[in-house]
């Protein structure tokens, strides 16, 4: 033998792979620029091409490099691996595995391991190494990321999808434009819809074909990783989704990939989402396992993602997800859970709060499966945050009932505090409450344009003032009016428009005013952060409450949804003193009218040691005192 005709690549390297233990199995699969010593020539520089296909008959690798024919790979004993590696083949060629299954038919397919794809309709891998060289600042971001506590800082997410928030940019643009009008807008967090490769553009990356290729209609690897630098050094976290639950069938990607049923359950009961149209991910094969927390971790430590939003997570935890009876097999215990992919989380998130310091693990999971954001030592799932999808839908279904019909409703702004604590929440507003017939936030909302965007004020004052960090999709800060289409963009002509720009010019001052005031973030996920102050002033249309900080810091929040002002509304604090609002979404610079402003009120005390400050509220607006210590109390007067 001249030289390794593998690249470097043995059975030895592969046994983690096997075991369920490989986190990096992207280091060993795929296709690798390596150098090969040759006993005659010395040292040689080609690409070594490994894929898992255990089942196939043969395997042959075609690309540009040889005209698209073939070259026949060779399984490495007793892995079920099929390697070679090609000399003078380098960073750029396009390729193919070909691969004859059990049954003797051949398919074409990508690497599941590749980490660049051709642009759709195309869909080749690309052989790539990384040029990218990270800048001084970024060694500054993960160490700061890694002491910080997000528990107890403000957060608030701005929900993006890089093709359509400005149409025609492509990574470099965006990491231009992006981090200047998050950092403008005080958002502390983008989260970006996956950005990993997908054949269809509708499907807003949520069909995964290339679980370690960004999208290449934006741009290439090193690209994205420009983007995501330019946000860290705006100070911006970058959580992108990730979408584990499910692949498609196209027969060209992971979908009986060797001719079996090798990344999916055969069984269609266990195997198929029949909701998307996918299968599902086999969590009980150790593989995939291995293919799955090594995606995970690649995200997380080659493109330095802050946070992975799990995707669909309520579709992995139960056999019975979106099935009828007779269409799913119970577990070994009868049970509906799905104890592999429950054994699956656990795994990947413990490895990833251990491995990377300062990760977060958010779970978009709607049911109430117990302890998603309880740690796995605890029995828990193991993420750090859960979105709150109940608190999501009863707030919307609030907000499109006229006003006159609300006070029947009142219990769905209130009801989500009865499980507050359960769980660490996120509170969403995402891309996916503003499309398919469900209308923008905007037209969501009864009645003409001062009650739509007067609402909005006020839902939003109330959605930054309550327990949970804060999720907004793009568009709705400036309260676009059409249903989002990724095929359009966004309707950034009306956001300097009356109601268009008091909302968005809003929004940020409610993350930057959180920034400021602890009490807003600081007990967010604590029983001590939060209490009624009237959570039944059913007739009135209004609620509010205290969020409390350290050493007696704290604020008094009223959220008005009736078309009524209330010029003299009594709310029961505990301090007598000076309460100065420091919000008020009735103010002209939010397009309000300007009417029924505050200033400072003074709270007297009562007979039982608490003290009442009378205020004026708004009409469909929101009001936000924060007790002032220091004030002089002489110099006010109850007007």
């Amino acid at each position: 033998m001249a030289h390794d005709r593998f690249g470097n690549l043995t059975g030895w390297d592969l046994e983690g792979f096997h075991s369920g233990g490989d986190t990096e199995a992207w280091r060993r699969l795929g296709a690798h620029v390596v150098t090969v010593h040759d006993d005659e020539r010395g040292e040689l520089s080609g690409t070594r091409f490994a894929v898992w296909a255990p089942n196939a008959q043969r395997v042959q690798v075609m690309g540009d490099f040889n005209w698209w024919q073939a070259d026949e790979m060779e399984l490495i004993p007793g892995t079920g691996v099929w390697g070679i590696w090609k000399e003078g083949v380098g960073a750029g060629a396009k390729y193919k595995f070909k691969v004859q299954g059990a049954d003797g038919n051949w398919h074409e397919k990508v690497d599941p391991y590749a980490f660049r794809a051709e642009t759709p309709p195309y869909n080749a891998s690309i052989v790539h190494t990384t040029h990218h060289e990270w800048a001084p600042g970024e060694d500054a971001w993960l160490s700061h990321r890694a002491e910080t506590d997000p528990y107890h800082r403000p957060m608030s997410i701005y929900e993006v999808h890089l093709g359509s928030w400005r149409k025609t940019m492509d990574y470099r643009q965006l990491a231009q434009a992006l981090p200047e009008y998050v950092s403008w807008m005080g958002f502390t967090h983008v989260e970006l819809m996956p950005v990993m490769s997908h054949p269809l553009e509708a499907s807003w990356g949520y069909q995964v074909t290339g679980y370690y290729a960004p999208d290449e209609r934006l741009g290439s690897p090193d690209d994205l990783k420009v983007l995501i630098e330019a946000l860290h050094a705006a100070g911006i976290g970058v959580i992108l989704d990730w979408v584990p639950g499910h692949f498609p069938k196209d027969d060209w990607a992971l979908g009986r990939f060797d001719g079996t049923a090798l990344y999916e359950h055969a069984d269609p009961r266990q195997g198929e989402q029949p909701d998307w149209g996918t299968y599902v991910f086999n969590y009980g094969r150790n593989e995939v396992k291995s293919f799955l927390v090594s995606n995970a971790l690649y995200w997380v430590s080659e493109f330095h993602i802050d946070a992975l939003r799990v995707d669909a997570v309520a579709s992995m935890l139960y056999l019975d997800y979106s099935r009828a009876e007779g269409e799913w097999i119970p577990n070994r215990f009868g049970g509906r859970e799905n104890l592999e992919a429950i054994d699956f989380l656990r795994y990947v998130n413990k490895h990833l709060y251990e491995r990377q310091p300062g990760v977060m693990m958010i779970a978009e999971e709607s049911t109430s499966f117990s302890g998603v954001t309880a740690p796995v030592h605890e029995g828990g799932l193991g993420f750090g945050f859960k979105w709150n999808m109940g608190w999501m839908n009863d707030s919307l279904e609030y907000l499109k009932l006229d006003p006159i019909y609300r006070q029947y409703h009142h219990n769905d702004l209130t009801f989500a505090m009865v499980y507050a604590y359960s769980e660490n929440f996120i509170l969403p507003i995402s891309h996916d409450e503003v499309v398919h017939g469900k209308g923008s936030m905007v037209d969501k909302i009864p009645q003409d344009d001062w009650r739509k965007f007067a609402t909005l004020r006020t839902f939003y004052s109330f959605m930054w003032s309550f327990p949970g960090k804060q999720l907004l999709f793009m568009g709705q800060e400036f309260g676009q009016r059409a249903e989002w289409d990724e095929s359009k963009g966004l309707e950034w002509w009306v956001d300097g428009m009356h109601w268009h720009k008091g909302l968005r010019d809003l929004i940020r001052e409610l993350n930057l005013l959180q920034a400021q005031v602890p009490p807003l973030y600081l007990h967010d996920h604590e029983p001590e952060g939060f209490r009624w102050i009237n959570a039944n002033d059913w007739m009135a249309n209004t609620y509010s409450w205290l969020r409390f900080g350290q050493d007696g810091d704290m604020v008094a929040c009223i959220a008005n949804f009736s078309p009524e002002p209330y010029v003299a509304y009594g709310l029961r604090v505990p301090r007598a003193g000076v309460w100065r609002e420091i919000l008020n979404t009735n103010d002209a610079r939010w397009d309000g009218d300007g009417d029924h402003l505050n200033g400072a009120r003074l709270a007297v005390p009562r007979d039982d040691g608490d003290a009442e400050v009378v205020v004026s509220v708004p009409p469909m607006a929101a009001v936000w005192l924060r007790y002032d210590p220091d004030a002089d109390e002489q110099h006010l007067s109850q007007g």
